[in-house]
């Protein structure tokens, strides 16, 4: 990993592609490839929180293999957490002897020595969390933790949205869909629609 000055206008490119989404699923790819990208890291991944079981689960990553990406769940221990919610960056600068690691011998295996971890909070709520590896130690600067940081908060947002336009315009397609059943129930003859209306024999001889 080369360290270099992370510039404002590598930071609008990443976050305008970003903003731009719609699907969560892109807007996941592109925030972990553009950081990897930016860093020259070994890899990125982007990982969201399930509350009921306490754990991250990988939502995108670039630069790792399958086999480190299947390693196993990633646990969140509670005093974690309430750190993670406060914003808290975690950064490991020896994976490797480092008792916060839960797969140390599995990061050995994939060449990872360094690791970066920032929070994904949207309205006050911990989403999810972006970590950024690399296979040479690294004492991440300033910049690269503000860097991570500002695309976490994209990502988070754009997240957000798009779950949100998705979600909402899965409702509109219900309602149209529901709307469509009534008016064809309304619309449609009833058995005896159709059929001519008897007539009484005093009409007849009129």
């Amino acid at each position: 990993m080369k360290k270099q000055l992370i510039n404002y206008e590598t930071l609008l490119k990443v976050t305008k592609a970003i903003s731009h989404s719609k699907d969560p699923e892109e807007i996941a790819i592109m925030t972990v490839e553009g950081i990897k990208t930016t860093l020259e890291a070994k890899g990125c991944a982007l990982f969201l929180f399930d509350r009921k079981k306490e754990q991250l689960i990988m939502g995108a990553s670039s630069g790792l293999s399958d086999e480190y990406i299947n390693k196993g769940p990633l646990k969140v221990l509670p005093e974690l957490t309430e750190s993670l919610k406060q914003g808290e960056v975690l950064a490991i600068y020896d994976v490797l002897n480092d008792p916060r690691i839960q797969y140390p011998k599995e990061a050995r295996k994939e060449g990872i020595t360094s690791l970066l971890s920032v929070p994904i909070i949207v309205g006050g709520n911990l989403i999810g969390v972006l970590r950024v590896y690399t296979i040479e130690p690294w004492e991440f600067t300033l910049g690269d933790v503000n860097f991570v940081q500002a695309l976490a908060q994209i990502a988070g947002i754009s997240l957000t949205m798009a779950r949100y336009i998705r979600g909402l315009k899965n409702s509109i397609d219900v309602l149209k869909t529901m709307r469509e059943v009534q008016v064809r129930r309304t619309t449609r003859k009833t058995p005896y629609e159709g059929v001519p209306v008897s007539v009484s024999l005093d009409e007849l001889n009129k």
